[in-house]
This record gives structure tokens, C-alpha cells and sequence, in this order.
């Protein structure tokens, strides 16, 4: 069974997804292929472990990422070779290649994926929902690609591998007449807070329901001599700055203590945050992904909660 992988990388790096699904498709078993789609990127291909292939194409029309561009390659490099699996990752680089592939080469495409199971025949389950509902999901045929979420295998099973064969080919299709091209990276500048160096962090989501309520958790923090950060959610409304953001499109947090609050629990959220020390999870709904992580819970109202908390601790 052959497995083709996308690797992400981004300024330089591979990212911790591109580990994920080199695990993912060495305990699939067969042959481990990577692509690896940039422009002067051969160097950095030549470090990539956990791969038996690593097929490179290097073009200068790929040097930043182009939905456009690394997807048609991607595909094409698939319909070429013919994986019986194709593993992205369901991040917004994966989400523009993985649709295009699967409708290129004709494949059913397989989002929102946990796991994958490949014993006499290819079976996913899938987390929707913000993770509150588990699809097991039966292929029809012998090759699909899959959408993987982050966390569905150790990144660290294969960051340290010994890098496989590099095979430097030449772009599978015509690169000179593409519609989308590369304006610029936005980043975030550096705020008042490095929430990646906090040892305690109170974290709000969807829970705390609005933005003057940030002033008891703000509270809580201070009792606590923690940081305030927050889900997703709450840096969309504007509540937090983008800096405060914990998760797969924020910041990676490894604090001693982190006591999430009104946080559900989402896969992009839970990758971010589940390597703290200990975790304290707070929520109404007993059913809430959180607590599937979480060392401690308390399920109940939030706002009960915090003043008692901070009564106590001061």
C-alpha cells in the first residue's frame, strides 16, 4: 500500500502536521512517499525524516505558497503515481490542495479525519462539530484522499528520523500562466504578553458570551499571577488581541497550569494547548471535547465559579 503525503512547510520549516501525517502513514504500513512543493527547497527536503520518497518539485513560481499552483502540482503528482492513500493536512494550505486533488484525480475526499483504518478495506473516522460527533466512514474503492486533523498521530514519532531518497523532478504541469499569485505573509506583531512563556494561563472561549465579561476572567488571571488567553473565537470578535490566541492558527502553549474556561474544545484549539502540565477544564456541557484532555473538570457555570475562585485565592 502506497501512501502519498503533502508536506507543509512554512519560512524554512516543515511544519509539526507534515510529522503528524509521516506517522500517520508509517503505522498505515507499505511505502511512505512525501511531496515537497516550493522553490529552493531541495536542502530542506534533505532533512525531512519519516519518508522513503521524497518527491521535490522546485520551481521559482512556488516560492510562497499558491493554492493555485502547489495544488494542480500536488494532483498531478498524484494521478501520476497512483497512492492508494493521500494524506493532507486539514489546515488552510491543506484544505485548498486536498479538495483540488481529490477532484483531479476523480477520488472521494475524506475530511474532518481522526484516524484511518486499513485492514481489508479503507475506513476513517472523522470528528465534526467542534469534535462533538464521531463519523465512521467506509470507503467505496481502494484510494481516497483524506483531510487529516492535527493530532491524529505524535509529531515527534518521525521529527527525528533520517531523511529518505530525494527525487528532484520537474513540474507535472504548465506554471507560467497562473491566475492567483503571492501578495505577502501578515503577521501578527509582538504584544504586551508572550503567552508561549507563561507558567499559568487562564484561557476564555465561546463561554465567557461576552466582552465585558473578560473582566472577572482578566480577574481570576490576576489572582492567579496568569496570563489571559483565548480561543479562537473570542480573538475573531475582537475581544483579545491576536497574540492572545491558543491553537492551530494561534499560538502553541506548554504552561504548568492551564485552566481553560467556556472552551469546548475544538481539534485546532486542543492542538495548541495539550501538551500543558496540567489542565483544568471548565464547562456547562458534559459531553464538551475539553474534557477529553483535561487532567481535571468541573462542569457547571463559569461565572459561579470564578468568583468563588477568586475569593479563595485571595
Amino acid at each position: 500500500m502506497d501512501t502519498l503525503v503533502f508536506a507543509e512547510h512554512l519560512q524554512g520549516s516543515f511544519t509539526d502536521s507534515t510529522y503528524e501525517l509521516l506517522a500517520l502513514a508509517r503505522r498505515l504500513g507499505g511505502n511512505v512517499n512525501a511531496a515537497v512543493i516550493g522553490s529552493d527547497i531541495e536542502d530542506l527536503a534533505g532533512t525531512l525524516g519519516g519518508a522513503d520518497t521524497i518527491v521535490v518539485v522546485d520551481d521559482p513560481a512556488l516560492a510562497a505558497f499558491n493554492p493555485e499552483g502547489h495544488a494542480a502540482v500536488f494532483a498531478a503528482l498524484a494521478a501520476e503515481r497512483t497512492p492508494q492513500i493521500v494524506l493532507v493536512p486539514y489546515t488552510s494550505q491543506g484544505m485548498e490542495v486536498a479538495a483540488a486533488t481529490a477532484s483531479r484525480c476523480g477520488l472521494p475526499l475524506v475530511s474532518f479525519t481522526q484516524e484511518i483504518r486499513a485492514d481489508g478495506g479503507l475506513e476513517a473516522t472523522c470528528r465534526l462539530y467542534a469534535g462533538k460527533v464521531e463519523a465512521d466512514v467506509e470507503i467505496d474503492g481502494d484510494r481516497a484522499v483524506f483531510a487529516v486533523l492535527s493530532g491524529a498521530a505524535s509529531a515527534d514519532d518521525r521529527r527525528a528520523d533520517g531523511a529518505g531518497v530525494v527525487e528532484l523532478v520537474a513540474s507535472p504541469v504548465d506554471l507560467s500562466g497562473l491566475a492567483v499569485s503571492f501578495a505577502g505573509l501578515a503577521e501578527p506583531e509582538a504584544g504586551d504578553v508572550d503567552i508561549t512563556a507563561q507558567d499559568v494561563l487562564v484561557a476564555v472561549g465561546r463561554g465567557i458570551e461576552s466582552e465585558d465579561n473578560l473582566e472577572e476572567a482578566q480577574e481570576l488571571a490576576d489572582a492567579l499571577g496568569a496570563a489571559l488567553a483565548a480561543s479562537r473565537p473570542i480573538i475573531d470578535q475582537g475581544w483579545l488581541p491576536k497574540d492572545r490566541q491558543v491553537g492551530k492558527s494561534g499560538l502553541k502553549v506548554t504552561p504548568k497550569v492551564y485552566l481553560a474556561l467556556g472552551i469546548s474544545g475544538a481539534p485546532e484549539h486542543i492542538e495548541g494547548m495539550r501538551d500543558a502540565a496540567t489542565i483544568i477544564a471548565v464547562n456547562s456541557d458534559p459531553q464538551a471535547p475539553i474534557f477529553g484532555v483535561a487532567h481535571y473538570g468541573w462542569v457547571g457555570d463559569l461565572f459561579d465559579l470564578i468568583p468563588e475562585l477568586v475569593d479563595r485565592l485571595e
